[in-house]
């Protein structure tokens, strides 16, 4: 009876200390991305609306969504960040160890984009390969959703006021962003970009994001912005990053997005 207990405690230990073990392989990333504080902000532009006037300016200017920052802490919007192996090569995958197991566990999501009042919501949009693209039209007049990718096909679909439109097939693995517009109303545009893991995340209205569910070790950190990556093009490869568990706090990250002259 002794042996058997003693037998049982050993085993509860070894199941404790393999959950923490496991636990500890992982790590929740986070930061916020600004805009440098020694460069005058960008202005928002309200934009020439020529099309739907009665509809699309029925809550105001549109302003320009090209960039957009937070003046009360310089906080980045829509700024794309994952992370990559600390590799160059461009071709350079994670492992299957390194993903996180509860990925697994993930099916084939359908990934909305709607046109409420003459911008697309969102702006940027997140897939993985054997996700469904889902374009709504919420609004009171017709738009249209033109699409041209490398591996994804070309579209340029109408999408009647109040319906939507299902992309036929499913989205495939691509690197570069995909843009996407509305030639009935020229100013509207966006851009889905496509990852083939889970650590990535796009910041929000004070810049702010976090990756969640990250392996530790040594890897790199990719910040991207319709205005082009941070760095350059070096940028793509991304910079070092030392991932420790259960959190790594990012220090804040000046980004200068202004358009290229």
């Amino acid at each position: 009876m002794i042996r058997i207990r003693f037998l049982a405690l050993v085993a509860a230990v070894a199941a404790v200390s393999a959950a923490s073990a496991t636990a500890a392989d992982w790590s929740t990333v986070k930061g916020q991305i600004v805009f440098p504080k020694d460069k005058p902000l960008p202005k928002r532009d309200a934009l020439n609306v020529t099309q739907d006037k009665d509809h699309c300016l029925s809550k105001g200017d549109l302003l320009d969504e090209s960039i957009v920052i937070n003046p009360k802490n310089n906080g980045i919007k829509n700024v794309v960040v994952w992370l990559r192996p600390d590799d160059k090569d461009p071709k350079a995958k994670f492992t299957a160890e390194q993903i996180n197991p509860e990925d697994a566990k993930r099916k084939p999501a359908e990934v909305s984009i709607d046109q409420p009042c003459c911008m697309f919501v969102d702006r940027i949009t997140i897939a993985r390969p054997g996700d469904k693209l889902v374009v709504k039209n919420s609004a009171p007049v017709a738009h249209n959703f033109f699409w041209s990718s490398g591996n994804n096909g070309e579209y340029n679909v109408t999408v009647p006021k109040m319906e939507k439109w299902t992309m036929p097939e499913a989205i495939k693995a691509e690197s570069p962003p995909i843009q996407y517009k509305c030639t009935i109303h020229g100013w509207m545009t966006g851009y889905v970009r496509v990852f083939d893991h889970p650590y990535y995340a796009v910041t929000d209205a004070d810049g702010k994001f976090e990756i969640k569910n990250a392996p530790v070790g040594k890897f790199r950190i990719v910040y991207w912005h319709e205005n082009g990556f941070k760095g350059g093009a070096q940028g793509r490869f991304g910079e070092e990053i030392e991932i420790k568990g259960p959190a790594t706090e990012v220090k804040a990250v000046d980004f200068d997005i202004s358009p290229k002259k």
